[in-house]
């Protein structure tokens, strides 16, 4: 069969010959349709990611972890759950049977690949605890997985969602997709600091972020208790780090750490998540485009 391989940290993918996979018990062969080339599948090719050791340790490999293709009987599915030298970026691939998730019928195979973002907006119910009727706020909402994380918040029933991006024609677009009020990021500092506190009426209940760095640096900042009466706490899920890998936060905000470990930890909840776009009812057909802290002004 083809697949695409690196043979070296950095270098550009080539499309070669590349031995037939056998699956072994609990396993399904899939023949690829549709792969989402992420910035994570980037930074793992890049040897950037905090988790590429076991992938530069198995060059040369397939770069992707992830996509949707057929079962031997026709069956559309999202496939996941490859491991070094696999990858998604070749004509088929095996993977364990629970891995692979029966897609609605009528949805393309391209426009389901690229919902695959969409499973880490899960994480504000699975690891936020999202309730109805709750405020978020999604740091870096212009971004493809940003815009879905608004869909499917309006679809889990989020009282109110604030949404955070730097583009302004592209911030204006987030409220035909359920975002009830934006904020730029590329304004002054204090004038950020002030905007969020100012956006979040009587506090984030959850926060999804994208960004990192310096806007959430200056988030923290908006976060710092005015008083010794702590409430009902900010969720904090971290998820990306567009924006940047470290930042200053203030110790003022008082925080507790929540899901750190290794990424096996969180496979499970992931195969979970993996089917909730589809059946919560993100529209297939919207093209995409391109801690936990305590709230000063929360008062319930």
């Amino acid at each position: 069969m083809k697949a695409a391989l690196i043979d070296r940290v950095g270098a550009i993918p080539e499309y070669r010959d590349h031995p037939e996979p056998s699956a072994g018990d609990g396993e399904v062969v899939v023949t690829v349709e549709a792969v989402a080339v992420e910035n994570v599948d980037r930074a793992f090719v890049a040897g950037t990611h905090y988790a590429a050791a076991d992938f530069v340790a198995a060059l040369p490999a397939i770069p992707c972890f992830d996509g949707v293709g057929r079962l031997a009987d026709g069956t559309l599915v999202g496939f996941g759950g490859l491991k070094p030298p696999a990858g998604a970026l070749a004509e088929r691939v095996v993977v364990p049977a629970g891995y692979a998730m029966p897609i609605p019928h009528g949805i393309a195979p391209e426009i389901a690949a690229s919902l695959s973002s969409a499973i880490t907006a899960m994480s504000m119910q699975t690891a936020g605890g999202l309730q109805p009727g709750e405020t978020v706020l999604i740091q870096g909402g212009t971004g493809v997985a940003g815009r879905l994380a608004i869909q499917i918040a309006r679809l889990l029933d989020a009282g109110r969602i604030v949404a955070t991006g730097r583009d302004a024609a592209a911030l204006r677009e987030l409220e035909d997709l359920g975002a009830d009020a934006t904020i730029d990021t590329a304004i002054a500092d204090d004038d950020l600091v002030q905007a969020f506190s100012e956006q979040a009426g009587a506090g984030y209940d959850v926060i999804l972020d994208y960004l990192w760095g310096r806007p959430t640096e200056l988030l923290t900042r908006a976060l710092i208790p005015a008083s010794f009466t702590l409430s009902r706490p900010t969720r904090l899920v971290q998820i990306g780090e567009a924006a940047g890998r470290s930042g200053s936060h203030d110790g003022r905000c008082v925080s507790a750490g929540r899901g750190l470990g290794p990424r096996r930890a969180a496979d499970g909840r992931r195969r979970d998540d993996a089917a909730q776009p589809h059946r919560r009812g993100v529209d297939p057909h919207r093209p995409p485009r391109p801690a936990t802290c305590h709230h000063p002004r929360r008062n319930r």
